[in-house]
């Protein structure tokens, strides 16, 4: 089409008087938003370009430029809002599904900000954290009806596999192909420094990580990229991926444009092919089909690994969880909608799934009222922004959470939300070799490390002033927790009181 009615939906000001037309801007731009003119002997910017990456206006020399949301707009409607009427735009010049990344973006209640912290205070006195032990180490997986001791107080039980996390936080999952070789190296050695666990995703495991075997969770997806025994054996624990939460009941796609020769060798599929991940796995029909992979797994590991399985946050995920515990899983992942991903369409990402307060919630009472929950480790994914939703997610009944959005700002992430493009400016969400090389795993990793052990810290301040010295003595403990702005409904499904009571 010749005609676009699609506006800017950002403006690049720049200062002329500071500007020296060193032209870095245009140099950093993947998006092609700058350019040197040389009849006016001056640099010129194409607003239709600009997706807010900020990466010219933080590497500016001289700070000559901002940018801005664009001021053009339309008359204001409360039903045909700005965004509605673009996305019309976009699929009328296009015929295309919507694609957007890193998360739902709607204005819909976050009930970790409607929810608050019970303190101590007289009667059950605080603990000084930095004067007294805080225990934050927590163990992942199936724990048995008892234990036995024999006289010599050695213990009998055999234990199932354990994940041993000295900090209730993992890098969640995310592939080799959707993110960068550095940013996989960052997150893999970050891991191994904090004593955590980071997960591959569903695009194998690159040969150079493989000596970060014990951090490392491996998944088997729908389309068993990479998937052979030596994959299954080097890692620490494995996760069958049924969903995620930015895109429930939906598969994965990466374009074969993004398969490079050394993204063909991880995911064993033909260079420049594309990678389709299937919405089903198609030999998984019901729990006894997920049962009998769940056995698959362990036998091809000798009952050495944990087995997880990764659900999409919906409305029957306590049902859904309570047929996978069963099913033999060592922990289940619930991912909710706010999750993040390197691409999903607009309209599923928007619309499909429910909050992972809700959901880890009411899997926690589900399998308690079943008498299982000792039977399966939970972990909670889908938008953990800070220390603060960590331990409101552990009250509410998470053994541990899973970060990825986060640990992505932490390495530089500024949220364009324009990952599934490839472009990415800050060497992360891409594989263009010139764009890789702008994330510096040696960074990268230590301001990862930097993150959770800040947030690390924060955790045990918060156990502190709730009296309790030990993270395991917080999990499920919604008496911990108050909410705020709630009807009676969202709080009988949380299971919390409402302020005051």
């Amino acid at each position: 089409m010749s005609l676009s009615y699609l506006t800017p939906e950002f403006k690049v000001l720049r200062d002329y008087d500071k500007c020296i037309n060193c032209k870095v801007c245009m140099r950093q731009c993947s998006f092609e938003v700058h350019s040197y003119d040389e009849d006016l002997d001056k640099m010129v910017s194409n607003d239709i370009n600009c997706v807010n990456c900020q990466r010219c206006v933080l590497l500016c020399p001289t700070q000559a430029l901002t940018i801005i949301k664009h001021p053009q707009t339309f008359k204001e409607h409360a039903n045909w809002t700005y965004d509605a009427i673009r996305d019309i735009y976009r699929q009328a010049e296009t015929g295309g599904v919507l694609l957007s990344s890193m998360g739902n973006d709607r204005p819909y209640p976050v009930y970790w900000d409607k929810m608050v912290i019970n303190a101590s205070q007289v009667t059950n006195p605080s603990i000084d954290p930095l004067r007294e032990p805080m225990e934050l180490r927590v163990y992942l997986g199936r724990k048995p009806d008892r234990i036995e001791i024999d006289e010599n107080l050695n213990v009998k039980t055999k234990m199932p596999p354990q994940l041993k996390l000295e900090t209730p936080i993992m890098f969640s999952a995310m592939s080799y192909g959707s993110i960068s070789y550095n940013a996989h190296a960052a997150l893999a050695r970050a891991a191994e420094e904090l004593g955590i666990l980071y997960n591959t995703g569903e695009g194998g495991l690159h040969k150079d990580f493989r000596k970060y075997g014990k951090n490392t969770i491996v998944q088997v997806a729908s389309g068993r990229f990479g998937v052979d025994r030596e994959y299954l054996n080097t890692a620490a624990a494995i996760e069958i991926k049924i969903g995620q939460g930015a895109k429930p009941g939906i598969g994965g796609h990466l374009p074969g444009e993004k398969v490079s020769e050394d993204i063909s060798a991880t995911r064993m599929i033909p260079p420049g092919s594309d990678a389709i991940s299937p919405a089903p796995h198609h030999d998984i029909y019901s729990i006894e089909d997920l049962a009998q992979l769940i056995y698959s797994l362990k036998e091809a590991t000798d009952y050495q690994k944990p087995i997880g399985v990764k659900i999409a946050a919906v409305n029957n995920v306590a049902a859904i969880a309570s047929g996978i515990a069963r099913a033999g899983a060592d922990y289940i992942a619930i991912d909710g909608f706010r999750g993040g991903t390197g691409a999903a369409p607009k309209r599923i990402r928007d619309n499909v799934g429910i909050p992972i307060e809700f959901a880890i919630a009411a899997v926690d009472a589900r399998l308690r009222s079943e008498g299982i929950r000792h039977t399966v480790s939970l972990v909670a994914a889908g938008s953990i922004r800070n220390s603060a939703d960590i331990v409101k997610a552990i009250a509410l009944g998470a053994d541990a959470v899973y970060i990825a959005t986060a640990a992505l700002i932490a390495l530089g992430c500024h949220m364009c939300q324009k990952c599934h493009t490839g472009k990415c400016n800050w060497g992360i969400a891409t594989q263009d070799p010139n764009l890789v090389k702008r994330l510096n795993p040696e960074i990268g990793y230590k301001r990862l490390v930097n993150l959770v052990q800040a947030w690390s810290h924060e955790i045990k301040e918060m156990l502190g002033g709730m009296g309790i010295n030990d993270i395991e003595s917080l999990k499920g403990n919604r008496l911990m927790l108050r909410g705020i702005g709630m009807t009676q409904k969202e709080l009988d499904i949380l299971g919390i009181l409402a302020a005051g009571e």
